[in-house]
């Protein structure tokens, strides 16, 4: 995988599109005027979590001997999941719940709005796959962040331009390419598992 293709993948991981109406709920008690303010610290702060998890998510795989094949299996279980959620929306949203908050820090904005479970497990499967291209991959995930943060920063705008049912059209597209790639990221775990095992039998 190259830089867009990569950066492309965690883009539709992170879903900032669908992410919209989340966020304009967690932040209807806030004055707008903070919104954006809001906003640029969580995804700050996602990308540092995000970050951790590309640089020493390799060391977590190894303390809890969890093998490639694994976790690309793992990883496409869970894309998968969430691309359903995406394509067929439950009503609490793609995550299940929706946090109300006075001003929201770190908690749902952050983790798991933006830096979520498919994309912690995405960067980890990434770094472990290879980690001499450790420059491709932080690359790929600032890309994708900065277009996630440019959306998300114009969520109010977006709401009012777009309305709810071309975003919601936009999101379940997504889930359909997610769902795709999800699938690839399965069938890819298992076969490196099989090999493992018959290479090492």
């Amino acid at each position: 995988m190259d830089i867009f293709s990569t950066a492309l993948l965690l883009f539709l991981v992170i879903d900032p599109i669908g992410n919209i109406p989340a966020f304009l709920v967690v932040l209807r008690s806030v004055p707008e005027e903070r919104h954006k303010r809001i906003i640029f610290r969580e995804l700050f702060i996602a990308l540092i979590v995000l970050g951790l998890f590309l640089f020493f998510g390799q060391f977590i795989l190894a303390a809890l001997q969890v093998s490639q094949g694994s976790l690309g299996a793992a990883g496409g279980i869970i894309l998968f999941l969430i691309a359903v959620r995406m394509i067929f929306p439950v009503p609490k949203g793609v995550f299940g719940e929706e946090a109300e908050v006075e001003e929201p820090f770190v908690v749902p904005l952050a983790v798991p709005l933006i830096a979520g479970p498919a994309a912690m497990a995405t960067l980890m499967l990434l770094m472990a796959h290879d980690p001499s291209n450790w420059p491709q991959w932080l690359a790929a995930l600032l890309l994708a962040w900065s277009i996630s943060g440019i959306i998300l920063l114009s969520a109010d705008q977006l709401a009012r331009l777009l309305g709810r049912r071309t975003l919601t059209a936009i999101e379940r597209l997504m889930g359909l390419v997610l769902t795709a790639v999800a699938v690839q990221m399965f069938i890819d775990g298992i076969g490196q598992a099989y090999r493992a095992i018959t290479h090492g039998s």
